[in-house]
């Protein structure tokens, strides 16, 4: 079997095996255009006798770590035909990207599973997840008279670029977009968008939305302070007239807008979204700011990840007084460690999607008392969102 990126003369092949995984067809011009953007050396292919059995995406992008952002390979479109499925072809597609990811610098790695229990064996794990309302037009949030306006489809890419910046990077794990995302992946001709500006008239929120079926579709809700909230939420209330209700989709875990309505009885839905992946922990470790704390501490940690032999084994873990960490190997057996877990444990854990007395409590990491106290003292309280796909 080989491993190795695709050429361009193999696009028939690729796109064919993508449409009999994700059981669609691409036709006529959109077909043209598919052949225009494909980028071979993004998908990496698993050959037999020069046969493409399997193959999958490797999208080089930035994420938002602690407001900076992060080199992160985003996997997708991972497929195979049938007749090779459970032969392990896709494990070892996802091996031999770890350490493309590794080489490349990527500390990070995301995907959107097909199957959660099979991304886990590979050291993915959840790492985020979102909110969807719907909500009846009877029960919006009351209408307010604000100190602003709402202008609508006026505002430039760059006003909207910016507020979602800000926004994002208040989270780990929202993607980094540039301007061919915004539009090949989040803007289209149906969709509207509004823009909240402070009486000032600096620009302080926005919603993208659609209007179908009587419906406020909403995409994105990005707000800077409840002043923007507010008055973008009386923009939307002005639509009465016209739709039944508003359904919001992917909105962060932590948004508590059914406890500000006037009655918060609307159906909800929690949603586990993304998993996540460390690509290299020593790297990811050292990069990262921990909390400061009185004196110099170290804590053993031993990290179980067969996926990526560089991640594997016992680690001394050092925080100084400002928060800088430096990760160091060491000789030792996993049961000597004060810590110890698998990489997609400490993913979830530096990304502030879990805490570590919740993981310890239920056996997802293991610690001995000092090690557990020492954990939650260091790693700082955060959020965690992804608003797209791949």
């Amino acid at each position: 079997m080989e491993i190795r990126p695709l050429k361009s003369e193999e696009f028939e092949a690729s796109l064919s095996l993508s449409e009999y995984a994700f059981k669609y067809k691409v036709t006529g011009e959109e077909r043209v255009e598919t052949k225009l953007k494909f980028k071979p050396e993004r998908v990496w292919g698993a050959f037999e006798d020069e046969v493409l059995g399997a193959q999958l995406t490797l999208l080089p992008l930035q994420v938002y770590i602690q407001g900076r952002a992060v080199p992160m390979g985003g996997i997708a479109g991972v497929s195979t035909w049938p007749e090779n499925r459970r032969q392990g072809l896709v494990a070892k597609l996802l091996s031999h990207t770890l350490q493309t990811m590794n080489e490349a610098g990527q500390t990070l790695s995301f995907l959107h599973p097909f199957l959660i229990p099979f991304y886990r064996k590979f050291g993915w794990e959840v790492y985020c997840e979102y909110k969807k309302y719907s909500i009846p037009v009877d029960k919006f949030p009351r209408k307010t008279e604000i100190q602003g306006t709402v202008k609508r489809d006026s505002a430039g890419l760059d006003t909207i670029e910016e507020l979602y910046s800000r926004f994002a990077a208040e989270y780990n794990g929202t993607l980094q977009r540039d301007t061919d995302w915004w539009k090949r992946s989040v803007l289209d001709d149906q969709t509207h968008h509004c823009v909240f500006y402070s009486k000032l008239g600096d620009p302080e929120g926005y919603v993208l939305y659609k209007i179908i079926n009587n419906e406020l579709i909403i995409d994105e809700f990005i707000y800077l302070n409840e002043v923007a909230h507010q008055g973008l939420w009386t923009f939307l209330a002005n639509h009465d007239s016209m739709i039944t209700g508003a359904s919001l989709k992917q909105v962060p875990s932590d948004d508590i807008l059914p406890y500000l309505l006037p009655d918060p009885r609307i159906p909800q839905e929690n949603y586990p979204y993304f998993m996540g992946r460390i690509v290299n922990a020593q790297r990811f470790v050292e990069n990262f700011t921990f909390r400061p704390i009185t004196n110099r501490e170290s804590r053993t940690l031993y990290i179980d990840d067969e996926h990526a032999p560089w991640n594997n084994g016992l680690w001394l873990w050092t925080v100084s007084e400002d928060g800088a960490a430096t990760l160091s190997r060491v000789e030792g057996e996993k049961a000597s460690a004060d810590l110890n877990c698998t990489i997609g444990t400490l993913t979830v854990l530096l990304l502030g999607y879990k805490r570590p007395g919740e993981l310890a409590r239920y056996g997802q990491l293991k610690a001995n008392p000092a090690g557990l106290e020492w954990l939650e003292k260091v790693i700082p309280q955060a959020k965690t969102a992804l608003f797209d796909f791949f």
